[in-house]
């Protein structure tokens, strides 16, 4: 090998076909790089134009096509008709309150009688619970809606069911084979759905109800003889997009669609709630993924981690400004007091050596930890060590836990299993993520039952993290036109990875520490062209390490291309995920790029 990641991980240049990528030009009139990245990508020939292209127009299949859609429709439609108080028990997410609040701002619209129940993450915790559903009974709810969870809640869906309430479930979590008495259960990984929508986040199955209930009601002139006017439905994308991006759901198929489209609603600041903490954050350019994925989403998500948990949802239904200025405010601090327990907790993790770096998964426990960011730990220690991880939170008797599993691995079905074994006392989740609550004289025994599970998979897998590239380019094609190319592929996000790149033999000018974490540096090529860069969160890692120590060697860099906007002024940055120094002061690239 004769150069070495500072990080540790394996560079892996993509292989493609050079006939193809001519084909594509030659057909479809099209660069040199977005033919290269499609080819990358393995886009189908007849995709090609919707990929690009992408609309809900295009992409919303039938909603029928999900199972009990068309049986909670009209259910719905007799509620409206019989004008039955709804009820929407919303989960303390980002998915969860955007889905929330996409009935909330629906029902609004048509001027129905309703209240949002979103649990209390420490008191009463995920999914359903016989009080809550007793308090929406009480406040004279007919009619129960659930959104992002439900699918496992059958002790109170029996009690709703008892006290001859409908509940409806909108969920996209993974069932088992036995569903609970609820009136119907949409989602589209229930194990008898038919609708290959499985990519889909509660918000996304959330709005395909939505478009139903629109269609029906349109069609029986139910809006004309109201005297309501018919909600466009396009202008809630802005929810579905966040739910969507925050759900780290695959950007495939339909969900492509959402979010390309959602940015454009975003953009218009049409939602007050999102308008508002866009302004407190002080975003200036046109709202993107990053947006979505780091600014909007972990504000929202802070209410239901460290706040009040209502907060997410409510911000998204407010439309008084004061309310919704407090509302933002609050998130916002809450965002803060989030980041500071989360680096407590990480410093705490890793200092006092719990981490057995030799297991295949990840399992840390201790007593009374904050159960409002150990799914954000979870997901930080996985990220550092390439493997799935579970963070226990102990208090008496009981842990309470989150996971997050790294690709290949499908953390929410085997937490299933565990709970089907009698190993946990209730759990669920989806492929990436999930959460439990077990006794502690489980935690052994569960501990051997995920590693069992761990070990049915290819191990060497997850040895060494790979770090897939796109392409080499030079320093001189880090520029507005190149970045234009490469971004008519976006939205990036899981399913469609952002490109990345290599560029060669560079030297450093300069480093400086900005916003005190993150490193600036200006390089440059073997022709004298320079470039800016920046790598974030890198001063307390081995890329900050490696740029503020300031040598005269060549290395290498890959990373991705970012768009800086200030002031009317657009230049484009190169973001640094790794660098490989060159053994011999050689100019070449790790060996493992083939």
């Amino acid at each position: 090998m004769n150069s070495v990641s500072v990080t540790g991980k394996n560079w892996i240049l993509r292989k493609f076909d050079q006939e193809e990528i001519i084909y594509l030009k030659d057909n479809f009139f099209l660069d040199e790089i977005t033919a290269k990245l499609l080819v990358l990508r393995n886009i189908k020939k007849e995709d090609i134009k919707s990929f690009l292209n992408p609309s809900i127009k295009n992409f919303l299949p039938n909603p029928n096509t999900l199972l009990d859609m068309e049986k909670s429709t009209l259910r719905t439609l007799k509620a409206i008709s019989n004008k039955e108080k709804i009820g929407v028990f919303g989960d303390y997410d980002v998915d969860g309150a955007t889905s929330t609040a996409l009935l909330g701002r629906y029902f609004d619209e048509l001027k129905l009688n309703y209240e949002i129940y979103i649990p209390d993450r420490k008191t009463e915790g995920y999914g359903p619970s016989i009080k809550a559903f007793k308090q929406l009974i009480e406040n004279n709810v007919k009619i129960i809606f659930t959104v992002d969870c439900g699918t496992l809640s059958f002790e109170a869906i029996d009690y709703a069911k008892s006290k001859n309430i409908d509940v409806i479930v909108l969920d996209h979590h993974q069932s088992e084979i036995n569903l609970p008495k609820a009136y119907s259960v949409v989602n589209p990984n229930r194990l008898d759905d038919k609708s290959n929508l499985q990519y889909l986040c509660a918000a996304g199955v959330t709005f395909m109800f939505l478009v139903s209930i629109n269609r029906h009601l349109r069609l029986n002139g139910w809006f004309n003889k109201n005297v309501i006017d018919e909600p466009n439905l396009i202008n809630y994308l802005d929810l579905v997009s966040l739910g969507t991006v925050c759900d780290v759901v695959p950007l495939i198929g339909l969900n492509r669609a959402i979010v390309k489209q959602g940015l454009q609603i975003l953009k218009a600041k049409k939602n007050l709630g999102l308008k508002t903490l866009l302004d407190i954050c002080k975003i200036e350019v046109s709202p993107s993924i990053y947006h979505l994925g780091y600014i909007l989403g972990p504000r929202i998500n802070a209410g239901g981690r460290v706040g009040k948990c209502s907060h997410g949802a409510n911000l998204l239904l407010n439309s008084n400004p004061k309310e919704v200025y407090k509302l933002a405010t609050e998130l916002d601090q809450f965002n803060n007091e989030r980041k500071m327990l989360e680096k407590d907790l990480v410093e705490k993790i890793l200092t006092e050596s719990q981490v057995n770096s030799k297991d295949p998964v990840l399992i840390l426990k201790g007593k009374n930890w904050h159960e409002g960011v150990i799914g954000i730990v979870a997901a930080r220690l996985k990220d550092k060590f390439n493997k799935p991880t579970i963070i226990i939170s102990i208090n008496g008797d009981i842990g309470k836990a989150s996971a997050r599993s790294i690709f290949g691995f499908d953390i929410g079905s085997a937490i299933i299993s565990a709970t089907q074994e009698k190993i946990l006392l209730k759990g669920g989740g989806h492929k990436m993520a999930g959460g439990f609550s077990i006794n502690i004289s489980n935690i052994e025994r569960f501990r051997q039952f995920i590693f069992g599970k761990f070990r049915k998979i290819n191990e060497n897998l997850f040895e060494k993290k790979p770090l897939f590239l796109d392409s080499k380019i030079a320093p001189s094609a880090i520029n507005l036109e190149f970045y234009n190319k490469v971004n008519a592929l976006s939205p990036f996000g899981s399913g469609n990875p952002e490109p990345k790149f290599i560029v060669e033999d560079l030297k450093q000018v300069n480093s400086k520490i900005v916003g005190e974490k993150h490193i600036k540096s200006v390089l440059v090529g073997p022709e004298g062209t320079s470039l800016k860069t920046i790598a974030f969160n890198a001063t307390d890692n081995e890329l900050g390490a490696y740029l503020l120590k300031k040598n005269n060697k060549l290395f290498n860099i890959a990373g991705k291309l970012s768009l800086n906007e200030w002031r009317g002024q657009k230049n484009v940055e190169f973001i640094i995920d790794d660098i490989s120094v060159n053994k011999n002061h050689k100019n070449t690239v790790p060996s493992s790029i083939g």
